[in-house]
C-alpha cells in the first residue's frame, strides 16, 4: 500500500507503516528526523500530485486548538486561523479513498465535523495524556492495544494541571517545544500501522 504521513518531520508513523512492508512517505517542510523516504516541500501538493491508498494527516494545530483559545481574536484578525482552518480542510479529499485527519481539541469539531473518535497515548501502551481526535474516512476506528496509566502531572501555582511531559516542553525554544508537543507516541503509530495497513 502506498502511504502519505502528511505533516510530520518525526517519522515515526511513516516508519511504524514502512516497517510493515508499506511503501510509506512523510511529508513536511522541515527535514525528517528519521532517514527515509520524506518529501521536503507543502503537504497538499504531494496529497495532490500523488496517487496514494492511505493517508494520515497532522495538520498544525497552533491556530485550531482549544489550549490556545485566548488568542483566537488575534488569530482571526490578521488571518492566522483562517489559515490552519484552510490547511486542515485541504486533507479532507476524495482523491484519497481512505484517510485520517489527526489534531487536538479544537474547532475543526464545530468548523467540519465531529471528530470520529478521540484517543490518548495511554491506551496504546504510552503512559501519557495528549487527547487527540481523528477525523477517518474509509477506516475503522483504532483499537486500544495496551491500557496502561496516564502518567504524572504538574500542577502550575495558577492551578492548571498539565501532563508532566507536555508542562516539562515549556522548558525548551519554543521551535523544540512544538515539535515535542506535536510528535505522535510510538504505541499510536504502530497501532495505526498495524490496524491500518
Amino acid at each position: 500500500m502506498k502511504v502519505l504521513v502528511a505533516c510530520e518531520y518525526s517519522g515515526v508513523v511513516r516508519e511504524a507503516f514502512h516497517k510493515r512492508g508499506h511503501d510509506a512517505w512523510s511529508c513536511d517542510l522541515l527535514p525528517t528526523d528519521i532517514p527515509g523516504q520524506h518529501i521536503q516541500g507543502d503537504a497538499i501538493e504531494a496529497v495532490n500530485n500523488g496517487s496514494w491508498d492511505l493517508m494520515v494527516a497532522h495538520p498544525p494545530c497552533t491556530h485550531l486548538a482549544v489550549s490556545g483559545a485566548r488568542h483566537f481574536a488575534k488569530k482571526i484578525l490578521d488571518g492566522r486561523q483562517q489559515q490552519g482552518i484552510d490547511l486542515f480542510m485541504g486533507f479532507v479529499t476524495d482523491k484519497i479513498p481512505k484517510w485520517c485527519i489527526e489534531n487536538p481539541v479544537g474547532i475543526m469539531s464545530s468548523l467540519y465535523r465531529k471528530p470520529d473518535q478521540i484517543i490518548n497515548p495511554w491506551q496504546f501502551g504510552e503512559p501519557y495524556q495528549k487527547t487527540t481526535c481523528l477525523w477517518l474516512k474509509g477506516l475503522s476506528k483504532l483499537n486500544p492495544t495496551n491500557i496502561v496509566g496516564r502518567g504524572e502531572f504538574t500542577v502550575f501555582a495558577s492551578g492548571k494541571k498539565h501532563p508532566k511531559w507536555y508542562a516539562d516542553a515549556l522548558k525548551l525554544s519554543p521551535k523544540e517545544r512544538m515539535k515535542v508537543r506535536s510528535k505522535t507516541f510510538q504505541g499510536i503509530a504502530d497501532a495505526m500501522a498495524e490496524q491500518w495497513g
